[in-house]
């Protein structure tokens, strides 16, 4: 297959660097990474299996490459390139049929191998870290804290205080406001008897991490999934998603699609008679990306295979009052789910 890619992540996956001006383009057995003069030096250091391009005019040096080679056929990912791209390419390469191949990186990258996993696994460990760093910090001073204030915190305290890149900007809310799934940081004052959601996650050799916990405010927080509020419909709600979670990731197989795992989560909280309030998916893919295939929804028809890793992360969201999500990511080896 002849491919050209652009996004960062798809580059280090085929090569083992990118940039963020860079263009991989595979023909056959030739590839080429095509970049500008201020990244060739590390480039050339750093890319494995391709032979480095250097080009003032990216667009320009990958329509020379593909007019003198004998290509008939380019795949490319239409949510990787814009229409003005994919025109300027096109131009005067009529006897090029460009075929457009959504999340055709995700797709090549959906199972990962032994190395990629031990990555996710420790990128997994390492984020548990962080969150029982910044459990500590609740611990000592998070009391009377504004989210705000929180929230730059948890970004401290899950990068090991400049050490790893965050998988995605963290989550830290407060009582009604963790009824929003991504809820951003308000004025809101920690107080104790809160009910407090984090969602966050750490880079480990550029793979991604991803937890959230939702918790009782008391002494000695810890962010582990046994936890008991004092308000009865919170603590019900919580132990349906709980249970949800719970279920999903022992039920989970190979063979099964993601459709049918979603369902084993829904299907509890439902029951449970919350199913209203389970306004999302029952997780995604994680890797290089921190949403990637496969995506474990009720709309999904992915063939779940060993060495696919996901989130398993179902929730409950009742506006105006509460949050709740617990979330683990999870890998598939000999037929079943495993916690990272």
């Amino acid at each position: 297959m002849n491919y050209i890619l652009r996004d960062e992540n798809a580059l280090y996956y085929e090569c083992g660097y990118s940039c963020d001006n860079a263009i991989f383009v595979s023909l056959g057995s030739e590839k080429r990474f095509i970049t500008d003069s201020r990244y060739t030096v590390e480039a050339k250091e750093a890319v494995k299996g391709a032979e480095v391009v250097e080009a003032s005019d990216l667009l320009g040096a990958l329509r020379s490459i593909l007019r003198r080679g004998a290509v008939k056929r380019v795949v490319y990912d239409p949510k990787e390139w814009s229409a003005y791209a994919i025109g300027r390419i096109r131009d005067k390469l009529t006897h090029i049929r460009f075929v457009p191949k959504p999340d055709l990186s995700h797709k090549k990258r959906i199972v990962k191998s032994e190395e990629e996993i031990s990555l996710l696994k420790r990128a997994a460990e390492l984020g548990r870290e962080g969150f029982d760093t910044f459990a500590n910090y609740l611990n000592l001073s998070g009391l009377d804290r504004r989210e705000k204030r929180l929230h730059f915190e948890a970004k401290a305290a899950m990068s090991g205080y400049g050490e790893f890149d965050l998988s995605f900007d963290p989550i830290v809310a407060i009582g009604a406001n963790a009824a929003k799934p991504h809820a951003v940081p308000t004025e809101r004052v920690l107080k104790e008897g809160d009910l407090l959601l984090v969602d966050a996650g750490l880079k480990y050799e550029r793979y991604c991490s991803d937890r959230t916990r939702t918790v009782h405010v008391s002494e000695g927080l810890r962010f582990e999934d046994e936890q008991r509020f004092t308000s009865s419909s919170i603590q019900k709600a919580y132990d349906l998603v709980r249970s949800a979670h719970d279920r999903a990731i022992e039920g989970a197989r190979a063979g099964m699609t993601g459709s049918e795992i979603d369902r084993l989560a829904r299907e509890v909280i439902k029951r449970g008679g919350m199913g209203e309030f389970f306004v999302h998916s029952t997780g995604h893919g994680v890797g290089l990306d921190i949403h990637e295939m496969p995506y474990i929804s009720a709309r999904s028809d992915t063939v779940i295979e060993d060495g696919m890793v996901f989130t398993i992360e179902p929730g409950i969201y009742v506006p105006g009052e509460f949050g709740i999500r617990i979330e683990d990511m999870v890998v598939v080896l000999n037929g079943r789910a495993e916690i990272l």
